[in-house]
């Protein structure tokens, strides 16, 4: 029995061995609840994000007057909801009608694929060029590394949000102007992270040796160092996503971001907010849809923070 239990235990012990890091990350990730309701969560606005056109019941920028034919309006902001009581002769709207005489319910079911498109969009421009000043900081050093950290400082001394805004003044109202101002305040953040990463792989045993067989520079860092240095910004730029998704809400709010009839929920949000006492549901929906989504995510990255702490995997 014990000869057959300890080679039980071995097997486990080489099983769990051979797992990658990825592979173990992902188990612990789905063993949190948290994490597993903050994916839940997630996959819900996808859906509703590539589904929108089969699941909205009207054009999210047309006005119900301009229908075919045309709809008559009682209530033109009080949600109908036809098993809740609302006459059958008046059409449903699940969420009501804004200030335009649009129907908010399919207008909140595009908002999501433009607010996924928005964070994740922002964010990996941010990755990307944040990676690049990083790495380049943190591998060659010296002069180059203090003037590229100098830069990340000065974008860092302003609050992330007011420099936004001063940048979108700069280039002008609009959605793609406030996607390149919020990747741009986002910079710093990735820079500093990689910057980190990469001075703490580049003095390990397997960079040595690479640099002691006649690896370039080129292979060094990009083949070497940055594969391994890439864990924190994974986490990092999760929750990253959600910030974004609320500063371009914060825009379009202001009047900066995406621009009517486009269905943005910090728009939506900023044309109703005179209706807060009136209308609530107006307000309420696309501010809970932007909870929900900003939420997901951050409970998505706080569970791959634990999943994937080093100091954790041998436990």
């Amino acid at each position: 029995m014990t000869a057959d239990a300890n080679a039980v235990l071995n097997s486990e012990v080489v099983a769990k061995k051979s797992l990658s890091m990825w592979q173990i990350a992902l188990r612990r990730l789905i063993r949190r609840r948290s994490a597993v309701a903050g994916l839940a969560i997630l996959g819900l606005m996808i859906f509703i994000a590539i589904f929108a056109p089969v699941l909205a019941p009207y054009d999210p920028t047309l006005s119900m007057l301009d229908a075919n034919p045309p709809q008559r309006i009682k209530a033109r902001t009080a949600p109908c909801i036809h098993l809740l009581g609302c006459p059958a002769d008046q059409p449903q709207h699940l969420a009501g009608i804004d200030g335009n005489i649009r129907d908010q319910f399919s207008r909140l079911l595009y908002g999501a694929r433009l607010s996924l498109i928005v964070g994740i969009s922002t964010v990996t421009f941010a990755i990307i060029i944040g990676t690049i000043l990083g790495a380049i900081a943190g591998y060659v050093g010296g002069r180059v590394d203090n003037i590229i950290m100098r830069v990340m400082d000065v974008l860092l001394a302003f609050p992330s949000l007011l420099l936004a805004i001063a940048i979108v003044s700069v280039l002008g109202p609009g959605l793609i102007n406030a996607l390149i101002a919020i990747g741009i305040v986002s910079i710093p953040a990735y820079a500093r992270v990689m910057r980190a990463s990469v001075l703490s792989v580049r003095e390990m045993e397997f960079v040595l040796a690479t640099r002691a067989l006649g690896g370039n520079d080129w292979q060094i860092l990009f083949q070497r160092i940055l594969p391994n240095a890439l864990t924190p910004l994974i986490v990092q730029g999760t929750l990253g996503i959600a910030s974004a998704i609320l500063d371009a809400a914060a825009l379009s709010f202001l009047g900066l971001g995406a621009q009517p009839p486009t269905p943005e929920w910090g728009s939506m949000l900023g044309a109703e907010r005179n209706q807060v006492f009136t209308a609530p549901h107006l307000v309420f929906y696309p501010g809970l849809m932007i909870m929900l989504t900003v939420l997901s995510f951050n409970l998505i990255g706080d569970g791959l923070r634990d999943a994937m702490d080093p100091r954790l995997f041998h436990s």
